[in-house]
């Protein structure tokens, strides 16, 4: 059973899809860079137990974009999920999160722990870092992409098809995961297909946190977290695991057979360690 969700928040509209009995234990899903809600519904199948909340964040899938003139700041997805669990008076959750969606999801656990009570990461073990010096090159970088995307015409798909399968060519993804993504990231204006994300979310970051400022988020994570990594996923993923797992007071990790979108790809396999986690 899924549901379509709204809501509103101060600056903008997020959406989402309920998925199961909202009466049940109650999950937030957090989705990866330029994924959307959609991305749950494989795992969500196995996971009968629990009403998973899966939202799009601002600029992807269905929800908002961000006014004109702002940006996607990583800091402010973790604002927008703050404003989200207040304005719905939601305690005591289990958060769950893929790829960026773990990313934030781990500064807010770090953040707001009283509302955390697991937390579960897939494919994705704290922020991503760079060196100090680096800065001032990535800040660089990171507006010439915005002045550049700013003078460039949007681009849209011609096919759904043809986008499909361009995003299991880029994504390392099975073409039955590519289509629930492409589906709800895309939609039919005047007899043309148009991407509903925000092109700005293309553009470089301008910051990145640095090693020591990674470790502190996540040395302050007190709740039990379950840490889900593919044996075949990103490479910068399981090596940012394997240094800082020592970080996390109270972890339980499993690395599975996949790619870095093993969650839609092995949904019941990923399901049945998750049940086991959030049960234990």
């Amino acid at each position: 059973m899924q549901q379509a969700l709204e809501f509103s928040l101060n600056n903008l509209t997020i959406r989402g899809i309920g998925y199961g009995d909202p009466n049940k234990q109650l999950i937030i899903a957090l989705h990866g860079w330029l994924d959307n809600a959609a991305s749950f519904e494989p795992l969500s199948k196995y996971l009968n137990d629990y009403y998973i909340v899966a939202i799009d964040f601002a600029g992807h899938g269905l929800s908002d974009h961000r006014d004109a003139g702002a940006h996607y700041h990583l800091i402010d997805f973790v604002y927008d999920l703050q404003e989200l669990v207040e304005s719905q008076g939601w305690t005591s959750l289990v958060l769950m999160g893929h790829s960026m969606g773990g990313i934030i999801g781990s500064l807010y656990s770090a953040c707001f722990g009283e509302r955390v009570k697991k937390y579960i990461s897939i494919e994705s073990f704290g922020p991503l870092t760079k060196e100090a010096h680096t800065s001032p090159s990535q800040l660089r970088d990171s507006i010439i992409s915005r002045l550049k995307a700013q003078k460039s015409k949007s681009r849209h798909p011609t096919n759904f098809e043809r986008t499909v399968e361009a995003r299991t060519m880029v994504g390392d993804i099975t073409s039955d995961s590519a289509r629930l993504l492409v589906a709800r990231n895309t939609r039919e204006i005047s007899g043309q297909l148009r991407f509903t994300t925000d092109r700005r979310l293309r553009t470089l970051s301008p910051m990145r946190l640095t090693a020591p400022q990674a470790e502190s988020f996540l040395r302050n994570i007190q709740c039990p977290v379950l840490a889900v990594m593919g044996n075949a996923g990103y490479q910068s993923m399981a090596e940012a695991f394997h240094t800082r797992k020592g970080w996390v007071a109270d972890l339980e990790f499993h690395i599975l057979d996949g790619h870095h979108h093993l969650h839609m790809d092995s949904p019941k396999v990923v399901a049945d360690v998750i049940d086991s986690f959030i049960k234990s």
